[in-house]
């Protein structure tokens, strides 16, 4: 069984999901298990790409100390993959180490590597199996393990296609260790041998245990992962039922009409642009997404914080008249179908802004409102690149730093030395390789199902869970983000009119800061502070109360 780590094991892995599909194909494989180590960042490409490359995927994460192996859990399904993804996370929020047993899980494979930590059989769970290495397979002879062959399969990693790889992999090991390559540890780097073999070689190699290849192969087997990519897994609900967020939606866009016209009479064109938009909404299942924006903007109103909602949503005018956007799209006649049409899948687009010194709160309200458990930060990938890569390679050769200077000045090969072409060489070897995982500028993804569905988080210094994969991922599998930006020039103009209103003495013509149009022209209906967002319970009592 061979274990593939792909680049995105950070800092350790050399092949990209392409090279993975290419080598497995070459080798005969028709079944690829991807355990990147620590890491779900390529799972769900993965699981989208490898059908497409005539591959059945399998899924799993290797679990290490560092460069320390301790076990690998195999996902049985998605179930498994979920629990998989808790256990990381779990592990990653508290930055503990990992233990030498794997905890009990319900729906996934373990394997421990055979060495000093290995569990004694007798102590292995159903789930639970002892790999093999194909370099072990001579010392089996002299163990007594050979005797219980139904808990031993075949552990075969692939880190690498090649030689030119593994040299990369040890400078990738210098890099995350900032050591010299000279000075890099046995410890912290992979064997040699962890290259792609094809079925009949490893057949071979294991020619006297056919229990193991007939173990292997029923793990394997049993191991299955699908994800529907073609549906919207947002929230679907704000309230509870759809109904219940579309009768929300009504009440608040008749309060709209008041706040932005004064009155509830409006043209017919206004009121068939709106009857229009919401049939549209409705139909299309997007109530909740309209609502968690609303609700975002009203707890920004009710805190004083300012922001400006932009993008296509500035076509909509019941985004409008949610106070959600503060653009008319009557007035400039905007068309409605640039932001929602029927023959849009996905989400619509809404680009809030907030000041730089609010968006961490409002940020903070979106997951205490939604749940840690559903709701997450978009992950971004940093990947080498250029000049920054020739530098951390001409460390880890030992190069001076004037040296380096002039090496990432260089124009060719014939202007450097026999050093300096290495580190030019592997720098484009390892060019676009992510090095490792950051957060998007403003992505939140807010699930139906739990985040740890689809990934584990991490917890950087932002306070917030994080996904492993970027945006792309996310909109691949089906999670549609919630762009909160944040706009330092909102602060200084709330800065700008507190000084001006300080300097007026709080007296006649001092602006009003209480809130209430988000940036809006409160001229049309007079500012005043939002009420709470309605629970469920409360929400359900006032229709009761109107009847």
């Amino acid at each position: 069984m061979h274990l593939w780590h792909s680049y995105f094991s950070y800092k350790f892995g050399t092949l990209s999901l392409k090279q993975i599909f290419a080598e497995a194909l070459r080798c005969e494989h028709e079944t690829v298990v991807l355990t990147d180590i620590n890491s779900t960042s390529a799972c769900i490409d993965f699981i989208r790409l490898a059908p497409e490359n005539g591959i059945r995927p399998v899924v799993g994460i290797d679990f290490r100390n560092g460069a320390e192996q301790k076990y690998i859990g195999i996902a049985r399904n998605n179930e498994g993959f979920r629990e998989l993804n808790e256990h990381l996370t779990a592990h990653s929020h508290a930055e503990e180490p990992f233990e030498n047993r794997a905890p009990e899980f319900s729906n996934v494979y373990v394997v421990y590597p055979w060495g000093e930590n290995t569990p004694q059989l007798n102590d292995l769970r159903d789930n639970e199996f002892i790999g093999i290495r194909p370099s072990q397979v001579n010392k089996l002879l002299f163990s007594d393990l050979k005797k219980q062959e139904k808990k031993l399969v075949v552990l075969a990693p692939v880190t690498f296609s090649c030689k030119k790889d593994f040299n990369a992999h040890r400078l990738l090991r210098a890099i995350d260790k900032n050591l010299l390559l000279s000075m890099l540890p046995k410890t912290e780097e992979s064997v040699a041998d962890e290259m792609p073999m094809t079925v009949d070689e490893l057949r071979t190699i294991f020619i006297r245990y056919p229990g193991i290849v007939k173990n292997t192969k029923a793990l394997i087997g049993d191991c299955t992962i699908h994800f529907n990519f073609s549906t919207n897994k947002n929230k679907k609900q704000f309230l509870g039922s759809n109904q219940e967020d579309f009768d929300l939606i009504l009440a608040e866009v008749e309060k709209g009409l008041i706040y932005r016209y004064g009155t509830t009479v409006v043209p017919t064109n206004v009121r068939d642009r709106i009857n229009k938009e919401l049939k549209l909404i409705r139909d299309l299942d997007f109530c909740s997404y309209f609502l968690i924006n609303w609700d975002m903007v009203n707890y920004a109103r009710s805190q004083n914080y300012f922001y400006v909602g932009r993008g296509s949503g500035a076509n909509s005018m019941v985004a409008y008249l949610l106070r959600i956007t503060d653009v008319d799209p009557i007035e400039l006649d905007l068309y409605f179908e640039r932001f929602i049409n029927p023959y849009r899948t996905n989400p619509p687009d809404f680009d809030i802004d907030f000041s730089s010194y609010e968006r961490n709160d409002v940020t903070r309200y979106l997951f205490e409102r939604h749940g840690n458990k559903f709701t997450a930060l978009v992950g971004a990938y940093n990947t080498f690149q250029g000049r920054a890569v020739v530098r951390q390679l001409g460390k880890v050769f030992g190069m001076p730093a004037d040296e380096i200077d002039k090496l990432q000045r260089a124009k060719n090969y014939s202007q450097v030395d026999d050093i300096g072409k290495l580190v030019l060489k592997y720098t484009d070897h390892i060019q676009g390789f992510p090095a490792h995982l950051s957060v998007h500028s403003s992505g939140v993804i807010i699930s139906d199902l739990p985040i740890s569905t689809y990934t584990a988080t991490m917890m950087p210094p932002k306070g917030f869970p994080t996904t492993h994969f970027s945006m792309l991922e996310s909109e691949d599998v089906g999670l549609h983000k919630f762009d909160v930006l944040g706009q330092r020039g909102l602060g200084k103009i709330k800065d700008c009119l507190a000084i001006i209103k300080g300097n007026q003495g709080g007296g006649v013509g001092s602006p009003d800061l209480s809130g209430g149009g988000g940036g809006g022209d409160d001229k049309k209906a007079g500012a005043h502070p939002p009420p709470p967002t309605p629970t469920k319970k409360e929400y359900q009592k006032g229709k009761n109360t109107k009847k």
